[in-house]
């Protein structure tokens, strides 16, 4: 092997012997089980090839010779396998023939049945590719199309638009298709106009056909083109490309199509149909049935997106809150219901609906209270006028609400949307009590700080307070958390946003700076200001990187409108000096000249000036859609701060903008400056480890966004990140230095409060002797007096309490430290539920029956955990986990206890302990995919989503997921079969009284190194299969799983 270059092949005893790895570098990964029969069966298919077509071409038998070598290859696989009748079954006739049709002779679909099958036979055939591509020569798309339709059983199309031309060209063929009871399926939009009413129309009235319309006229969102022929009989085709259904693209454009058959890249396939299926049940896209309401919203849409630059609007109000919106309404409700926290921050980006999400969570709170008292404050009257209508819409009440602004003035006080400086001006002559009003929304509640409002809030108090903000800001710098019970209640982060289209991606460069930050001073958790002005006001070539940087990244300098942040006025002025020098229009806005603020965003917006320099977040409250870049001419060492600064330049605009650019200017940074936490708030979860992200050129970034790192920034990073992890030497130094910083007693958890950068995960990973670095560096003494007690505290933490989730089990431990690990003193809870629940604790803290401390029941070994400090320490990180919980949990009556609640995380053995299966004297070795438990006639299939450890393994990654909130796909064993065993009684479970239930994580590790636990997703019914050995089930969910949880386990969901 001297070709140099990156391979991905099987390493045989032939290439591991040309591999000199004294000279190359060698890379190589370790093949995984989930993958092996992928690797294995395509290597042999190979090799299998290879031998069959070497048997001499001039032997008169030849054919018979190949075929009896395939059948002694099947005959050997018979002899190694127990299921030797499938193998068996799988030896080629000697005849050596290819079956191309098989129909009933019985009431014949056609006269001449060989004419017709040659007739809608592809010419292509069924089990390779072919790409189309529009040329002269070759076969047309269209007829090879309309083959496809007639020969298939069902149809699934995905096409951004369809053009009469193009539904005309299969007219006939899909009437003869839908009036024999096969059923067609297509996906559309009305983006741009571009769809025929008419087409949409005739295919609306052919029977055993479907179609659902996306009317998101104002989002690309669906570019896709895609056509997906399913038979019956498992040789399914599709073409995916860049036709649409219109005639110029499917006959006289250069347009590419590729087809794909199951039988060569049956993954391709199946994600696929496993992608439109997803499609198919989100909200995103709406069934038109043909009714004349269904024609004239699909006509006012197509001809308003044709005159999208006119001023008359369409709008759709829809009643039901969207998936985000409901996620944070889930919050909302957990806030409330777990830890009775009533005073609600919800930060969220502007157009994401805050003021629909207050009316729907106010339709919630009247259910039990239907007299409620609702009081709506805003500083403007055009957003309470916009508010009123959201709660009217929501509530189904055209007379809902009152104004009081400008020259509106209520009858009544029962439903209030009044302006701050009214109502202020009203507060001393308003006969109203503190606790007249139930419910209290603030709008844009960063202003609180103002007095107008301070004094509002001081007046009432109200059963609920619900504040809306997209900056969590407070004007005087102030924490707004202290006015919401210190947290923010629910928050759609940025990564979902720009998934939901809500905001604009974003591509991010970090641009080293040649700069050295290390020397300068750190006070109060950011650089000190001073000692950065001077370094940056007195260093021209810093500014002539910048400059260069941008005119190397940016299309045009001379055509951007930018925000540049800088460290202080000085910074800002000596920035706009060297901007304008070298031929960039710029200019500063700061509190020196707030009464330039109207003109400078005019003349920024105009393009009038290209940069704008500013301090910290660009004035609050000031909005300009139209900026496009942003410039970090600092380091912004508060993640709130940065994420507010960044999205000054992702709002959506109606002009040309595609994405905002950013460029991170990067200095070697101080230890204690968060790269991490930046790129994490950037990307969001992805349960990889921060670290190996970047290495990876952050391979999981929000929809359209980029993140590119210059190779001097990248290491200068990464070395920040490995300096400030929080490793057994840096927590030493912080325990050391804990008295220096607090007067508090070192305890966990004022050691977590006062270095919030730590985490529980940080202090109980364990070290190579199966102690926590935690009790190693605070309690070593007693590591050697307890060390059987510490390493069950240590093992039951951190492999099972940090990963579970239930606030149902997590307060049955906080029960049993209030009463010194008596069971027996444990009220709250069942007879059957607590069994259960000590069993779960038993094992997680022994992990074996009748435990090292010798124990002789459930109760004395969960007695022999009792400790003063070990327990009180047990407390600390049971409080900091429950009060982490953000979901309801409820009991299921179909189990046998109250254990395993509805929508909690939790590890194989708690779920073990909880069913029975461990015992007090036996403790089950079973590691399987699914655990039937026979005496409940009850089966738990354990789903893992990415079941192989690489980034990306398209061979495994489509086999189980979420296709709606209530549907989930899910590939049985290899061995199921429909007719019998496993496979029918998975299809006959009602009729036999069986109960399935599933639960679900994302993979085997999460991002610290620990096994996941799973999310119990409740009870399952069978909906149907397709497929044997192994068997692709669809189930569906009892209970719909919580948005959060949809979208982690929607793998193919739209955004």
């Amino acid at each position: 092997m001297q070709q140099f270059g990156i391979y991905e092949q099987l390493i045989t005893q032939v290439v591991e012997q040309q591999l000199d790895r004294e000279r190359f570098y060698v890379g190589e990964r370790q093949l995984e089980s989930d993958e092996a029969a992928i690797w294995l069966s395509r290597f042999m298919s190979k090799l299998m090839q290879l031998a069959i077509d070497r048997i001499p071409a001039g032997e008169k038998n030849r054919l018979e010779q190949q075929i009896q070598l395939a059948n002694k290859f099947v005959f050997w696989l018979k002899d190694q396998l127990s299921d030797a009748h499938s193998i068996e079954e799988n030896l080629v006739n000697t005849q050596g023939k290819i079956l191309t049709a098989l129909f009933d002779k019985r009431n014949p679909l056609a006269a001449d049945l060989a004419q017709y099958s040659n007739t809608i036979f592809p010419q292509t055939g069924l089990t390779q590719s072919e790409l189309f591509s529009g040329a002269n020569a070759g076969l047309s798309l269209e007829s090879e199309l309309k083959r496809e339709i007639q020969s298939s059983d069902t149809i699934y199309w995905l096409v951004s638009f369809i053009r009469w031309t193009g539904i005309r060209i299969f007219k006939e063929v899909l009437q003869e298709f839908t009036q024999s009871g096969k059923k067609l399926k297509v996906i559309t939009t009305s983006y741009m106009g571009a769809t025929d009413q008419r087409a949409i129309d005739f295919l609306a009235g052919l029977p055993n056909t479907e179609i659902k319309i996306s009317y998101n006229t104002r989002s690309e969102r669906l570019h896709a083109k895609s056509y997906l022929f399913m038979r019956n009989n498992g040789f399914h085709t599709g073409y995916i490309g860049s036709s649409n259904l219109s005639y110029s693209a499917l006959s006289s454009g250069l347009e590419w199509n590729l087809k794909i058959t199951s039988q060569e890249i049956p993954h391709i396939i199946k994600k696929s149909l496993s992608t439109f299926e997803t499609y198919w049940e989100s909200d995103e896209f709406e069934l038109y049935t043909g009714q004349e309401t269904c024609k004239q919203k699909l006509k006012a849409a197509l001809s308003n997106d044709k005159d999208q630059f006119s001023d008359v609007s369409h709008c759709y109000f829809d009643l039901a809150p969207k998936p985000h919106q409901r996620t944070i309404l889930d919050k909302l409700s957990a806030e409330r219901t777990l830890h009775n926290r009533t005073k609600n921050l919800v930060v969220a980006a502007t157009g994401t609906g805050k003021t629909l999400i207050s009316a729907f969570d106010f339709q919630q709170f009247i259910k039990d209270k239907p007299d409620a008292k609702l009081l709506f404050v805003a500083h403007r009257e055009e957003i309470l006028k916009q508010a009123r209508g959201a709660f009217r819409a929501v509530l189904k009440d055209n007379q809902f609400g009152e104004l009081w602004v400008g020259n509106h003035k209520p009858e009544h006080y029962r439903q209030l949307f009044a302006s701050v400086q009214t109502l202020n001006n009203q507060l001393d002559s308003l006969n109203l009590t503190a606790d007249y009003f139930d419910y209290i929304v603030i709008d844009e509640v960063h202003h609180i700080a103002a007095r107008s409002y301070r004094d509002i809030l001081k007046h009432f108090i109200p059963e609920i307070l619900l504040g809306l903000t997209a900056t969590p800001e407070r004007q005087d710098g102030g924490n707004i958390l202290n006015d919401f019970d210190g947290v923010i209640a629910a928050e759609l982060r940025l990564p979902e946003a720009i998934n939901q289209r809500h905001l604009c991606p974003f591509h991010y460069f970090a641009v080293d700076d040649d700069t050295d930050l290390r020397t300068i001073p750190w006070k109060q958790g950011r650089y000190d200001i001073a000692a950065l002005t001077q370094l940056y006001t007195h260093n021209d070539q810093r500014a002539r990187k910048i400059i260069a940087s941008m005119q190397d990244i940016l299309v045009n300098v001379h055509h951007i409108k930018a925000l540049a942040f800088c460290v202080s006025k000085a910074h800002a002025n000596f920035m706009a000096k060297q901007f304008n020098l070298n031929g960039i229009s710029a200019n500063v806005l700061t509190s020196d000249n707030t009464q330039e603020r109207h003109k400078m965003q005019t003349a920024l917006r105009t393009g009038d000036i290209n940069i704008l320099c500013v301090i910290d977040i660009f004035n609050e409250g000031v909005d300009i859609p139209e900026i496009d870049t942003l410039l970090f001419l600092r380091p912004t060492e508060s993640l709130t701060l940065f994420l507010q600064q960044l999205g000054r330049g992702l709002r959506l605009s109606n002009d040309e903008k595609e994405c905002c650019t950013v460029l991170d200017f990067v200095g070697n940074a101080r230890p204690e400056y968060d790269f991490a936490t930046k790129f994490r708030g950037l990307i969001g979860k992805t349960n990889t480890a921060i670290g190996n992200e970047i290495k990876d050129d952050f391979p999981h970034v929000p929809l359209g966004c980029r993140i590119e790192l210059q190779k001097q920034s990248k290491e200068v990073i990464l070395n920040n990140i490995r300096k400030a992890e929080n490793n057994l030497n840096r927590l030493r130094a912080l325990v050391n230095r804990f008295a220096q910083d607090t007067n508090l007693p070192l305890t966990l958890a004022n050691f977590l409060q006062v270095n919030p950068s730590v985490t529980l995960e940080d202090a109980y990973k364990a070290t190579q002797s199966g102690i926590s670095r935690w009790h190693i560096l605070t309690q070593p003494q007693l590591v050697e007096r307890e060390l059987l007690l510490i390493k069950a505290y240590n093992r039951a933490i951190n492999t099972q309490l940090l990963v579970c989730n239930s606030l149902t089990y997590l307060s049955f431990l906080h029960a049993l430290c209030d009463n010194q690990f008596d069971v027996s003193q444990v009220k709250q809870f069942d007879r059957k539920t607590k069994d259960a629940l000590a069993m779960m604790a038993f094992y997680n803290f022994w992990e074996t029956p009748q435990n090292q401390a010798n124990s002789k029941s459930v109760a004395a070994g969960l007695k022999a955990l009792n400790h003063p400090v070990l327990t009180a320490e047990l407390k600390d990180v049971l409080s900091i986990l429950i009060n982490h919980v953000e979901h309801l949990e409820h009991p299921l009556a179909s189990l046998p206890n109250k254990a395993l609640q509805l929508h909690s995380r939790y590890t194989r053995e708690q779920i073990f302990a909880a069913m029975g299966e461990h015992t007090f004297a036996k403790r089950s070795s079973s590691r399987e995919g699914v655990k039937e438990f026979k005496s409940l006639n009850i089966e738990i299939l354990f789903v893992t989503l990415n079941k192989c450890e690489k980034v990306y393994s398209p061979t495994t990654l489509y086999n189980d997921y979420a296709i709606s909130p209530t549907l989930f796909h899910w590939q049985s064993q290899n061995t199921a079969r429909p007719e019998r065993g496993k496979g029918l009684s998975y299809i006959q479970h009602k009729e036999t009284g069986k109960r399935l239930f599933l639960f679900v994580r994302e993979q085997n590790k999460d991002e610290n190194g620990r096994t996941m636990g799973f999310v119990n997703f409740g009870e399952v019914s069978y909906v149907q299969h397709q497929g044997s050995q192994p068997m692709d089930i669809t189930w569906k969910l009892h209970h719909p799983m919580p948005n959060d949880i949809w979208h982690e386990a929607g793998k193919l969901a739209v955004g």
